[in-house]
């Protein structure tokens, strides 16, 4: 998840894991001209935040809210690992040899998470659920801390993306793996919104959801969506770097919001799924920019279980528009691909 922070009449999103802040309001128009829509509020267990240039004949900001909301409604019903009547949580709670029927969106995900799976070499993994349990971190978590050997491996037995298959329209497990698809949603979620605008006629927007966002067009003066990149500091927010948007998903993920210290070392929420432990490497945050931010809400999240090396070498073989935050003895050391200078826009400082 994401957050915001708007200065003067900018939008600045930040990196995943945090919460939402406003410093200042958008303006909301009046009269027969066009005028600047925002509206928001809880999703996912965090926020959701529209903003939209709306020009003369199009629907009002209570029609377009209603439509949004009914988009995050669906997605919760069918997605959520944290109510047990999801479409996926009844999945989840069946025995191995098992299938269920699944609406088209759910299945469109888990190819994109098998996918993923195969690009990584099986590191990112929609079926870690039970290793999120087993840590704490997971909805069934119950105590942050490094799990027994023996046990992990047990659970280890659950994992993988292989067990996983389609049939039609019935999506199917030979053990009793749980889908998480907590690394994917939201960026779905905002891919769906900003079709459903698009069919409204506005063509101007920006749509986030826990942080993930898409934004096109400009604003009602006619410049940039501009995105901060947030700096990977658990005590405060510092920008890093603020681009322009135009067209594309942004997608943060990082180890710095969701984690805890045992023994001196750092366990966080991202998984590798082949050792079924958090990643221990050095890079803090990836942010990703894609025409698709469903793809950029996994690949972040792929590029951060690999880790600085392994990560750097993917975008720049898939040609990937990534930015790198690592850490070193003398602070963070930032790297970007190639990609990402020529997607990113006109830098500010």
């Amino acid at each position: 998840m994401a957050g915001a922070v708007l200065r003067g009449d900018e939008e600045l999103f930040t990196g995943r894991w945090f919460g939402l802040v406003l410093l200042v309001s958008l303006l909301a128009g009046c009269g027969d001209g066009d005028s600047m829509e925002s509206f928001g509020g809880p999703t996912m267990g965090s926020t959701y935040s529209i903003k939209y240039v709306r020009h003369t004949g199009l629907a009002d900001s209570a029609q377009v809210r209603r439509e949004v909301e009914g988009i995050l409604v669906e997605v919760d019903r069918q997605l959520s690992t944290y109510r047990s009547d999801s479409e996926i949580e009844r999945f989840n709670a069946l025995p191995a040899n098992s299938c269920q029927t699944m609406p088209a969106p759910v299945l469109e995900l888990v190819r994109v998470g098998e996918q993923l799976s195969e690009q990584s070499e099986g590191s990112y993994d929609l079926t870690v659920e039970p290793l999120m349990n087993l840590w704490g971190f997971g909805p069934q978590g119950r105590e942050e801390k490094v799990p027994d050997t023996a046990v992990l491996a047990e659970v280890m037995q659950r994992v993988g993306h292989q067990h996983l298959h389609i049939k039609g329209d019935q999506l199917c497990k030979d053990v009793a793996v749980e889908v998480d698809f907590n690394s994917i949603a939201a960026g779905y979620a905002v891919d769906t919104i900003a079709a459903r605008l698009e069919a409204m006629g506005i063509h101007d927007y920006l749509a986030e959801a826990t942080g993930e966002l898409r934004a096109k067009g400009k604003k009602l003066d006619g410049s940039a969506w501009r995105i901060a990149l947030e700096e990977p500091r658990d005590d405060q927010q510092v920008a890093e770097r603020v681009i322009s948007v135009d067209g594309y998903g942004v997608s943060t993920s990082g180890d710095y919001r969701n984690y805890f210290l045992q023994d001196g070392r750092r366990y966080s929420h991202t998984f590798d799924a082949r050792s079924g432990a958090p990643v221990l490497h050095d890079l803090a945050s990836v942010t990703v920019i894609h025409p698709s931010a469903l793809m950029a809400d996994g690949l972040s999240t792929l590029l951060l279980i690999l880790g600085p090396e392994r990560a750097w070498d993917y975008a720049e073989k898939h040609d990937i528009g990534a930015f790198f935050v690592i850490r070193a003895d003398t602070g963070f050391v930032i790297r970007t691909s190639a990609a990402f200078e020529r997607l990113s826009g006109a830098k500010v400082d």
